[in-house]
């Protein structure tokens, strides 16, 4: 099922994952990635705000130089025991957040901002619940080796390998991957 606009949708995004999602959910899009820097905090209140402001703030980037354009901006982040799990910034600290996610049950939470013509906005998020199973040190030290944790938040891609590590999934799998396709189409719907 294709989503018809005018024009294609511009995600604001560099990820192939969601680039990826967007693409087998048929929806017709360009990429425009934002340059800006994103702002960060390691313990967020209301982590859902967090992303969905976050989205908002990469949507609006975009949206700004394409007025008229309907421009999509997504943030996903790993939330464990009230402290968000960004992405690792080196081998040891993906070593460190998996060890942290071991054994225990966190949320992907995924805001969604959509910027359109005439200032109109649609914001929304999703949260997933996943139960990881407990990882040996073997099994930590051979997924880091992999590579797959770089640039994801939780230092863990369900997508590749790392769901042999997952014994539950209470939501989306398209949110934990990066996307929540179901509620990017309701708010392409509203707008």
């Amino acid at each position: 099922m294709m989503t018809q606009t005018t024009h294609p949708v511009i995600l604001a995004s560099g990820s192939p994952r969601r680039r990826d999602l967007m693409a087998a959910a048929g929806i017709a899009f360009e990429v425009v990635p934002p340059t800006l820097a994103e702002p960060r905090r390691s313990t967020v209140p209301q982590p859902v705000q967090w992303a969905e402001a976050l989205a908002y703030f990469k949507a609006r980037t975009i949206a700004e130089q394409f007025p008229g354009r309907i421009v999509l901006g997504a943030d996903t982040l790993c939330v464990h025991e009230g402290q968000v799990l960004g992405k690792a910034r080196d081998a040891d600290h993906a070593r460190e957040i998996l060890g942290q996610l071991s054994g225990t049950r966190h949320a992907v939470v995924t805001g969604v901002a959509l910027c359109g013509p005439q200032g109109k906005r649609v914001i929304a998020s999703e949260t997933t619940g996943v139960q990881m199973r407990t990882m040996s040190d073997a099994e930590i030290t051979a997924y880091i080796d992999s590579g797959e944790w770089i640039g994801k938040a939780g230092a863990y891609a369900i997508q590749e390998t790392a769901d042999r590590y997952v014994d539950r999934l209470d939501g989306s799998f398209d949110n934990v991957v990066g996307l929540p396709i179901g509620l990017v189409r309701r708010m392409l719907t509203r707008m």
